[in-house]
């Protein structure tokens, strides 16, 4: 009884009060959607507006949005077609024109959410049925191009298909508002029994003259993409210090049968099947946060949710570390009280490890349907007050100057952002915190955020409560408070 008793006021504890600092996304996917190319575009934008509204009521802080699925673009571009996935056929542009991620970006960032743009660096297609439009560079260019299998890839050895790459988001990072660049899994291909990546010629061409040999033949491949992960890191820092780079890598990084410092798990290895070396590029500081897609349930035989998350908050790599769960296993019952949930031991286990920054939602799209209960459970309880993102101090540490000039006149509160040469510093949100008349303030308590907006004016209410006010700068640092009186 009394270990029982202990188990509930731990559990009690980690969510009397919500943190104030959590990153909580949600991923939005577009590959293989065969819905938006029968839709209006009001219906789309309309989809999109009320995904986007469920995530902000959910407490979601952040929608991670797939803008370049297969070597296309979701996007105005001038390098890459239209992706098929909005009108069903590549390189043909919305009529109505419109700009989805300029749309996804306003979206979001009226609600007080970040906006991080999704790009797969290889895949160029799904399957041998989808065809490439005549102005596909594979076209102009099909010897930096592979095919795995029924699939068509970028060749990750060769040159000029990393420079493309790199092009690409260099053009994305100049041109819009965006907060990060994030890529997920898919490095070399998952791979095929009984097939081995064609890059033999490859191999010989660029890996032999490098000092690779037969033997060494994984660590080139690995090479080659963190190559890759480097000069886009580094094109990103060129141009905007501030902007973050994220990777979410399949979960099991190596197993304990290849390497003593691996999981005790026995399942696909990123570092050793897929050739990313995730780790690595945080250590290095080529990229800011890691999102392991942790889909396991605890106690899965091979891959035990548990033992992984525990493995990566352990191993304490630079950067923050997010959670990527899938909403398909919050319904499995708990191994020690099977009348609930795991869902519950998941999010314990988030905030109690001390190296665990927040999660991601997987897939995004299933929270407004409610699957799993997922919307009810984070609604009412999980997510039930706002929480800031934490802040990436590894790229800027600084705190902003506060708010020196507002004003409240009939019921608007206005105010200026402070003024800076440094563009670290610049406001790029702002905190509003609210309590009732006469009542202190407890700026850690996550239930007194009242909004986080980019805008510079609002509704209040000052005879009845008492409002305080924060910038936040481009990497979440916050300033001291501004009393409003």
């Amino acid at each position: 009884m009394i270990v029982i008793c202990a188990v509930v006021l731990s559990v009690t504890a980690v969510f009397a009060q919500n943190p104030k600092r959590e990153f909580r996304g949600a991923w939005i996917h577009i590959v293989g959607n065969q819905q938006m190319k029968t839709m209006t575009t009001e219906q789309i934008q309309s989809w999109f507006l009320e995904t986007v509204d469920v995530l902000k009521e959910t407490g979601c802080n952040a929608v991670i949005f797939q803008v370049r699925p297969q070597a296309d673009a979701f996007f105005e571009s001038d390098l890459e077609p239209w992706t098929r996935f909005l009108t069903g056929v590549q390189g043909q542009a919305p009529d109505p024109y419109w700009d989805p991620l300029q749309f996804m970006i306003d979206a979001c960032h009226e609600r007080g959410m970040e906006l991080h743009a999704w790009l797969n660096p290889y895949r160029v297609t799904s399957n041998d049925k989808e065809g490439l439009c005549k102005d596909h560079l594979y076209y102009k260019d099909p010897s930096i191009f592979v095919k795995y299998g029924t699939q068509l890839y970028f060749n990750p050895a060769e040159p000029k298909a990393r420079e493309h790459t790199v092009k690409v988001i260099a053009d994305l990072v100049e041109r819009y508002d965006i907060d990060a660049v994030h890529f997920d899994d898919y490095f070399y291909p998952y791979p095929i029994e009984g097939k081995e990546f064609p890059d033999e010629a490859s191999f010989r061409k660029y890996g032999i003259p490098q000092g690779y040999t037969k033997a060494t033949k994984a660590d080139w491949r690995r090479n080659n993409v963190e190559t890759l992960i480097k000069e886009i890191s580094d094109t990103i820092r060129v141009i905007k210090p501030w902007m973050r780079f994220g990777i979410s890598p399949f979960g099991i990084h190596r197993n304990k049968f290849q390497d003593p410092l691996g999981s005790d798990t026995n399942g696909l290895s990123n570092y050793d099947q897929l050739f990313a070396d995730v780790p690595a590029w945080a250590e290095k500081g080529y990229i800011d946060y890691i999102v392991p897609q942790l889909y396991w349930k605890i106690g899965h035989k091979r891959a035990d949710y548990e033992t992984l998350i525990k493995w990566w908050n352990d191993r304490n790599f630079k950067g923050q570390l997010y959670i990527g769960q899938s909403i398909s296993t919050l319904e499995e019952p708990d191994l020690v009280n099977p009348g609930t949930t795991q869902l519950e031991r998941k999010m314990q286990l988030v905030r109690e490890l001390e190296n665990v920054d927040g999660n991601v939602w997987w897939p995004g799209w299933t929270i407004p349907q409610n699957a799993s209960h997922v919307r009810d459970s984070l609604t009412a309880r999980y997510q039930n007050t706002p929480a800031l993102i934490p802040a990436y101090t590894d790229i800027d540490s600084v705190r902003p100057d506060p708010i020196s000039e507002f004003s409240v006149v009939d019921g608007t509160l206005s105010w200026k952002a402070p003024e800076t040469d440094d563009p670290m510093q610049e406001a790029s949100w702002y905190v509003i915190y609210r309590v009732p008349k006469g009542k202190s303030f407890d700026f850690e308590n996550s239930s007194e955020i009242y909004n986080v907006t980019k805008k510079t004016i609002m509704s209040v209410d000052i005879n009845e409560f008492d409002y305080a006010l924060s910038v936040i700068d481009r990497c979440w640092n916050e300033s001291s408070v501004t009393y409003i009186r």
